[in-house]
């Protein structure tokens, strides 16, 4: 059993100055997202379009990725099909063993993290160099990326100024973020000129063209695309819309939710390959064939990973995306995580306060919290909560069916509020009062102060 969210939360809490930053780094690019939303008055419209396409898309997903197949197979493209991670890996060892590729540069993708294709190359004897600026800091740190969008925002400018002239010879003392981002692109552009293949993640499929498409603010997606001779494209089978004019509607909220542009940088359409080069694209499914039958979560599918959810999240933002134990972190990887293996996430949809707050900001609509709250349901009747929970719940549960019981309660508690000694409640043995503390009692219940003011 992997550790819990609380127990990874509370390494990461320990430090209280980097909790403070990481909230602070992450709620400004929330605020970016409302600044830039804000100038975009359909908004809304948008939204509400965007939710439409992807469910549309869902229902008639198996003809919709034929037709992809069918189209890039026009375009000249070799398609794959990968029913899971191991598969998937396989399928770019065999291009890569084909082509006598040692040296491989990859862009962001999320699909190959969860792939862990990485490690997988590595033991193959295969160099595998992320040229995004984050997740080359964190490969270099051998560790996961801790958001979908920002892999290294919790990682200050002065570690990465260490880590720099550990692995890159940096000068000692300099942590100016100009300065670093210059070395890294030194390092990478050597890394880009000897590359064999280029493997990057995909945004959007379009099955009317069989075209992929990829955003990037760095250019490096591009940069490895164009000097490798051959490009591999790992997309899950969800990023699929039905056609090119549908992308306007995406472009337009990918970017503002994900960090407050009003696009991309780059925004890159991949559809031939150029001449005397290979181009491939592997359909991945990896458990989203089974998430699309699961009713209450195949909303789920609909996510165009901007990350935002995360943003505003207040117990990611002061908890870390490390704590989530799973590829994907924060509110949407708290739902898509227990369909993987709902004992081994268990404890994923409890990681929320069921605010609302990531449905509020998610551009496609996705009905996180009423999700969590169903996982938090199936996961009781599995019998996959703790028995101090399951008691604590059964207990709860006898209060509050009965108004007698409810009111005696109420009264008890608020008298153990008031007088009560304090290490009855703050003690080693009660994890919830870690940080935190019950409020103060009020004057008086709010049935009391209701009759007293309006009668019966």
């Amino acid at each position: 059993m992997q550790d819990k969210h609380p127990e990874k939360a509370a390494t990461f809490i320990k430090d209280e100055a980097r909790v403070d930053w990481h909230d602070a780094a992450l709620w400004h690019v929330r605020s970016k997202r409302d600044v830039a939303v804000d100038d975009v008055p359909e908004w809304e419209f948008l939204r509400g379009m965007a939710s439409e396409i992807k469910a549309h898309t869902l229902s008639k997903l198996d003809s919709y990725l034929l037709d992809f197949e069918s189209n890039a197979k026009k375009n000249g493209v070799t398609v794959h099909w990968a029913k899971d991670g191991e598969e998937h890996n396989q399928i770019v060892l065999s291009i890569l063993q084909k082509n006598k590729a040692t040296k491989v540069v990859k862009s962001k993708s999320m699909l190959t993290e969860e792939c862990e294709l990485n490690p997988f190359l590595e033991a193959e004897g295969i160099e595998v160099i992320d040229t995004d600026l984050g997740e080359r800091i964190i490969q270099l740190r051998n560790e996961p990326p801790s958001h979908i969008v920002l892999p290294a925002i919790h990682i200050k400018k002065e570690e990465v100024g260490d880590l720099f002239r550990k692995e890159l010879n940096a000068e000692p003392g300099n942590n100016d973020p100009t300065y670093l981002t210059h070395q890294a692109r030194a390092h990478l552009r050597k890394k880009f000129l000897k590359c064999d293949a280029a493997i990057t993640g995909v945004n959007f499929g379009i099955a009317e063209t069989g075209e992929v498409i990829v955003c990037t603010n760095e250019g490096n997606a591009d940069m490895g695309v164009h000097l490798a001779k051959v490009q591999i494209h790992s997309m899950g089978l969800e990023k699929m819309i039905p056609r090119k004019k549908d992308l306007g509607v995406f472009i337009r909220l990918l970017a503002r939710s994900a960090t407050g542009q009003p696009i991309t940088i780059y925004t890159s359409h991949h559809r031939k390959p150029i001449e005397g080069t290979e181009k491939h694209i592997i359909l991945v499914d990896n458990g989203r064939s089974d998430r699309l039958a699961m009713p209450d979560y195949s909303n789920a599918l609909k996510c165009i990973r901007c990350g935002a959810c995360m943003n505003t999240c207040p117990i990611y933002r002061r908890s870390g995306g490390h704590s989530y134990h799973f590829t994907i972190p924060g509110p949407i990887g708290s739902i898509l995580a227990p369909t993987v293996d709902t004992t081994a996430y268990s404890d994923l949809p409890f990681a929320s306060t069921l605010c609302g707050s990531c449905e509020d900001v998610c551009p496609v609509k996705i009905d996180i919290p009423h999700q969590l709250y169903k996982w938090r349901q199936d996961i009781a009747e599995a019998g996959n909560l703790s028995s101090s929970k399951r008691r604590s719940m059964r207990l709860t549960a006898k209060i509050l069916r009965n108004e007698k019981s409810y009111k005696r309660f109420g009264k008890l508690m608020n008298v153990g509020l008031k007088y009560a000694p304090k290490f009855l409640l703050n003690n080693k043995f009660n994890k919830w009062s870690i940080g935190r503390d019950l409020p103060k009692a009020p004057k008086q219940s709010f049935k009391s102060w209701y009759k007293k003011n309006h009668g019966k």
